[in-house]
């Protein structure tokens, strides 16, 4: 994230640092025309398309001799109003979150101006993380799917989703996609967004793709437990910030993140590779949501490779860089350490005849009379 210095002067209305300045302001002047629009019958309408989740389903489960009524929902082009709105709302918390946060914290804190950009990145996305991953692992534990494995690919395609689901995927588009806006909100360096566009793409990518293919409880499952990893990486950054000493979690974020890439390979390969292939609905059918053809099944499991690959390669050239550094810095120490050592032996020796020279009174001459 860039670092917005505030000024004294006001900037032109509707220049880009008037725009910069203001942005959370206006997009929530922009979010309550939606709200509004709610109270009116003409307009009430096309605002619930924004604000409420579409596409219910009514299901009756029979319990026993009592028959029950259970909302669940699906996919729809209608979804991608929705996910605007709460495109916007992830705007605003993302200023909320900077604002009252992470600014006090910096100048507290008196980063430099590296340390101040990552910081901010790293308080962001803990923020997300945290919240992402506590809310998809309260959805795994409701719908039963931690415990029964075989429901990741059994009774495929998932098309009806309950509400807590389908909620948490219109979310994480909403947040992804918020992230692009606040490139120039944020006034990102020009050599940090090609970085920044390849990890957004990378998360809508994988997404939409669960979200679309009704994937969605084996992307929910590898979402909560890339979001687990992710969130120790930025918590122990934090923590590192604040003393330089404390980098045991970046140890422990290691091991977990080989340990949740292969765990990633093996539920997608068991899910898609073995688990859809001998599912007894197989063809495609857009009406029925179901995909299970080997083109899909065989591109979804190329993408989930290539993209633990690129991430296994991006984690070794980092390792690689901090041992680099772990290195350069012991080697300047041992320098630094016998460089001090050999000063203090010769200066012992000069101090030795110095000290002895002072010590020792001095002859007087006799006055001849």
């Amino acid at each position: 994230m860039g670092i917005r210095k505030k000024s004294s002067k006001n900037p032109p209305v509707l220049s880009h640092e008037f725009i910069i300045q203001n942005h959370a302001d206006i997009v929530s002047c922009v979010a309550m025309l939606f709200l509004l629009g709610l109270m009116f019958e003409i307009t009430s309408k096309i605002a619930v398309l924004f604000i409420t989740v579409q596409y219910n389903v009514t299901v009756t489960a029979s319990e026993g001799s009592e028959e029950t009524a259970v909302n669940y929902f699906h996919h729809g082009l209608k979804d991608m109003a929705t996910i605007f709105f709460y495109m916007l709302v992830a705007i605003i918390m993302h200023a909320i979150i900077q604002e009252y946060v992470l600014d006090k914290i910096n100048r507290k804190m008196h980063f430099s101006k590296t340390k101040h950009s990552k910081f901010n990145e790293s308080g962001q996305l803990s923020a997300f993380y945290l919240f992402s991953c506590a809310w998809g692992a309260s959805i795994l534990f409701s719908e039963n799917i931690l415990s029964n494995p075989v429901s990741l690919w059994e009774g495929y395609p998932h098309r009806l989703m309950p509400f807590q689901m389908k909620f948490y995927y219109i979310c994480q588009l909403g947040y992804w996609l918020h992230a692009l806006p606040e490139l120039y909100f944020q006034k990102i360096k020009k050599e940090d967004i090609p970085r920044q566009l390849v990890y957004i793409s990378l998360y809508l990518v994988h997404i939409a793709g669960a979200y679309i293919l009704n994937l969605n409880r084996l992307g929910l499952v590898l979402l909560v437990l890339h979001y687990f990893v992710e969130l120790l990486f930025h918590m122990s950054r934090i923590i590192y910030f604040s003393n330089e000493e404390r980098q045991a979690g970046f140890s422990v974020w290691a091991v977990l993140f080989v340990l949740a890439r292969l765990l990633t390979l093996s539920l997608s390969v068991l899910t898609v590779g073995f688990g859809l292939a001998g599912a007894e609905q197989q063809g495609l059918s857009l009406s029925e949501g179901n995909f299970n053809v080997l083109f899909i099944r065989v591109t979804v499991l190329a993408a989930i490779c290539t993209s633990q690959a690129f991430m296994m390669w991006k984690f070794i050239n980092f390792q690689l860089r901090r041992w680099r550094e772990h290195a350069q810095t012991t080697a300047l120490k041992k320098k630094s350490s016998s460089a001090k050592g050999k000063s203090r032996k010769a200066n012992g020796v000069n101090g030795s005849v110095s000290t002895n020279g002072a010590d020792s009174p001095r002859v007087k001459k006799e006055k001849s009379s």
